[in-house]
């Protein structure tokens, strides 16, 4: 596949895909390039319904020059732990920032944000982000806030009281919760509409149905998150030398014998 940067020629292609309803695949198929580089081209200049090639075009040169040359990415990449490819996890983590950007998350926001997800210990001081992406400290400053505010990210403190910025696997789950609790907003927004517009009119019918299928997908919803969180997120502690109680409550030892037969 061709690398480098994407030509205006091809920025050009990119929009007259997506004004012809093509799948980003099928834009980066016919350009011969990754999915991922028409995702994220798309999700840095306007989305699908903004997108224009040539006012991409001048953005990304007003960038680079106001980079400057940029160094090798082998000269930048942080190392990784476990032998990790530093390539691999740099191009993953662009991949998982515009998957993020095309969800409404702001760019600086969604680089914080996958930086922490794609780091074994989930947490990270302000100036270990900085040091990661690259960027000053104010700006981590005000992508953590902005996280906070939407409970996407929650702050810890070390042994040495550090403040630490962490993410964990009750974020999705709070999420779910988010959108539920937003769901309920326009159902009763729509029920209140529905004594405003006057019962079994047009408009009045179509708020109804819209409020009836809003409750009983959040109800769906937060009862799978529950589940979900009970099966995934709180599995049970065995103790060390011992493998888990069966059903009878009979614990078994590690040479097989039942607990009570010695």
């Amino acid at each position: 596949m061709p690398g480098g940067r994407l030509t205006q020629q091809e920025r050009r292609q990119i929009a007259g895909g997506l004004a012809d309803g093509l799948a980003y695949a099928e834009i980066a198929r016919r350009l011969n390039r990754p999915t991922s580089t028409v995702t994220r081209e798309v999700a840095r200049n306007g989305g699908p319904a903004g997108y224009r090639a040539d006012p991409a075009h001048r953005a990304t040169q007003q960038r680079i020059h106001q980079r400057g040359p940029s160094a090798p990415r082998s000269s930048r990449a942080v190392p990784q732990p476990g032998g990790r490819a530093s390539e691999a996890v740099h191009d993953y983590q662009e991949t998982l920032t515009t998957v993020l950007m095309t969800q409404g998350l702001p760019r600086m926001m969604a680089r914080v944000l996958s930086c922490l997800f794609t780091t074994d210990s989930g947490s990270l001081t302000a100036a270990e982000l900085a040091r990661h992406l690259q960027v000053s400290p104010a700006s981590i400053s005000k992508a953590i806030t902005f996280l906070e505010s939407q409970d996407l990210v929650r702050r810890a403190r070390d042994g040495r009281r550090r403040e630490r910025y962490a993410v964990d696997d009750d974020l999705w789950y709070g999420a779910m919760r988010r959108s539920a609790r937003a769901n309920d907003q326009f159902i009763e927004a729509a029920r209140q509409g529905v004594g405003v517009l006057g019962r079994g009119t047009p408009a009045a019918n179509r708020l109804e149905n819209a409020a009836r299928f809003l409750d009983f997908v959040s109800e769906g919803l937060m009862q799978a998150a529950e589940q979900a969180r009970e099966v995934l997120h709180t599995g049970t502690a065995t103790p060390p030398n011992r493998t888990a109680t069966p059903p009878d409550g009979t614990a078994t030892l590690p040479d097989g014998t039942a607990e009570g037969e010695r």
